[in-house]
């Protein structure tokens, strides 16, 4: 049963968004102003703030339209032509990328093999993370063409260079995190950190000018801010509502609702660091108070699926089995088998300490705060205390700071470039770059090296699928949901629509109607 301090939250929240604002279907929606009544302008609020837009260590750079990649994913997540026009294979580490004629950078400045050489020479040595995925030996370029060597033979290799910090920039230039210089259909004009970036449409960009002539990104963590500003007119698309407010955004016949399934998976993520959660007891208990069901109802308004691993079920190599039922009185059960008794005062305790969780959360993704009270709500009538901490930049908080949480709600892409490669490697080896928690599964760790190695797509297929039976079964993590990706947009965006794999947001092709 539903929490009821979680139902009347939503219902204030709603109810504070119909007092608030809010447009009915005879109200105008207004939009911000233009500077010349022949400028097309849009504006875009999103969740997560950029410290940095430096697109080899902020996804931003993509995302607004400024920089591009080798390669990216098409609507089918097939990957496709960008910078380079094509590319080729010469054996098991080698890889050959001819680069297109035409592409400059935002100096006017051509784009050429050994341009693309110092981008990556560049990206190398200011992101770790990224450097270890891409696992390059050596670079040659010459001409258009640049040649990549791999330490050891990479069948992902390709589907890595979709990755958005692999930017292809300018790498002399001095002031990249505000000022990068790359290749995409708008340049900077002004950023503000973790504020806004202003950017106004290049005219030389190679796959034809962009049809808006400024753009403005501002971001704002609150769900709620971020649909009154759609509201208001303030935003003409606004990125990763609530749930619970979008009635009066649905109502209005200026605005609309894109709800597009998601390459990402909403779950929590046990710390194995700690002692009580190597436990696999405590594991199982925590997941069997996860009632998916509700939450894809109560909590996501039907935006979601119920989740039963880390892959969305529309990829072949993901699970069959039905997600996990909610059974309180079984978490129990397991706590009891785990060691834990009941004290006078109804809590679980085990040697005269209680079961006591810190849950870390953050507000980037709403419904996050939401599944950690539910959570706290349905632990606490067990005897177990959960703790919640609300943090403002929920990776920093995880790696900064890994002895002070024992789950989080937690949210990550897992198979952008359709195919689970990149989640076994990063979320589950113990050197991986969105593995804060320290999981180190030896059987795992093995599907994951001779899947690195393995080009055929079948047998590809079977050794994720072993994994994910690996992951179910050793319970890392709760699979929560499947969550949608919930924008609001003005009627006056046309050509845009939002993609699961949420990289490209701002492009040339996207364009304004006249004022409403």
């Amino acid at each position: 049963m539903f929490n009821k301090h979680v139902i009347l939250y939503l219902l204030v929240a709603t109810i504070l968004m119909m007092m608030v604002g809010c447009n009915n279907k005879n109200e105008t929606v207004s939009h911000p102003e233009s500077t010349s009544s022949d400028v097309k302008s849009i504006t875009l609020l999103f969740s997560f703030a950029s410290a940095t837009i430096d697109p080899h260590q902020d996804w931003m750079g993509v995302r607004a339209g400024i920089a591009e990649t080798l390669v990216k994913v098409d609507e089918d997540l097939a990957i496709k032509p960008w910078v380079a026009e094509s590319w080729k294979q010469i054996d098991e580490k080698t890889w050959t990328f001819t680069i297109r004629e035409g592409v400059t950078f935002h100096d006017g400045t051509k784009v050429d093999g050994k341009a693309v050489k110092a981008s990556f020479e560049r990206l190398i040595k200011v992101n770790n993370a990224i450097s270890s995925n891409l696992k390059i030996e050596s670079m040659e370029a010459e001409g258009q063409e640049i040649t990549f060597v791999t330490t050891e033979e990479y069948p992902s290799f390709l589907s890595e260079l979709v990755h958005t910090n692999t930017s292809i920039i300018k790498a002399d230039t001095e002031n990249s995190s505000e000022r990068p210089i790359a290749t995409g259909p708008f340049k900077v004009v002004d950023f503000k950190t973790e504020a806004e970036i202003q950017l106004e449409s290049y005219d030389d960009y190679w796959d034809g000018v962009a049809n808006i002539d400024e753009v403005t990104v501002k971001f704002n963590s609150d769900g709620n801010v971020r649909a009154l500003a759609l509201q208001s007119g303030e935003a003409d698309i606004a990125y990763h509502l609530p749930p619970e407010t979008l009635a009066p955004i649905e109502e209005s016949d200026q605005l609309r609702v894109e709800s597009v399934p998601s390459l990402r998976v909403h779950f929590i993520l046990y710390n194995a660091l700690k002692p009580t959660l190597q436990d696999k007891n405590v594991r199982k208990a925590i997941d069997l108070l996860v009632n998916r069901p509700v939450a894809v109802s109560e909590i996501m308004n039907g935006h979601a699926t119920a989740a039963n691993g880390p892959f969305n079920l529309n990829f072949e190599f993901s699970s069959n089995e039905e997600p996990q039922l909610y059974d309180p009185a079984q978490a129990e059960q397991l706590l009891h088998e785990a060691g834990y008794k009941q004290n006078e005062n109804g809590k679980l305790e085990k040697d005269g300490k209680i079961l006591e969780l810190t849950l870390a959360t953050f507000q980037g993704r709403p419904e996050l705060p939401l599944m950690a009270q539910y959570l706290q709500a349905e632990a606490a009538a067990i005897g177990v205390t959960i703790n919640i901490v609300t943090v403002e930049n929920i990776d920093s908080y995880l790696w900064d700071q890994q002895d002070q949480w024992d789950i989080v709600t937690y949210s990550n892409l897992t198979a952008p470039r359709g195919d689970g490669g990149y989640f076994l490697n990063v979320a589950y080896l113990p050197d991986g770059s969105l593995n804060p928690g320290g999981i180190n599964i030896p059987e795992l760790n093995e599907i994951t090296g001779q899947l690195n190695v393995t080009s055929d797509m079948k047998e590809r297929i079977a050794l994720q699928k072993q994994a994910v039976s690996i992951i179910q079964k050793e319970l890392p993590q709760s699979f929560i949901l499947y969550p949608h990706i919930i924008v609001g947009v003005n009627e006056r965006v046309k050509n845009w629509s939002p993609g699961p794999e949420e990289y490209y947001l701002i492009t040339n092709e996207m364009d304004v109607s006249a004022d409403n």
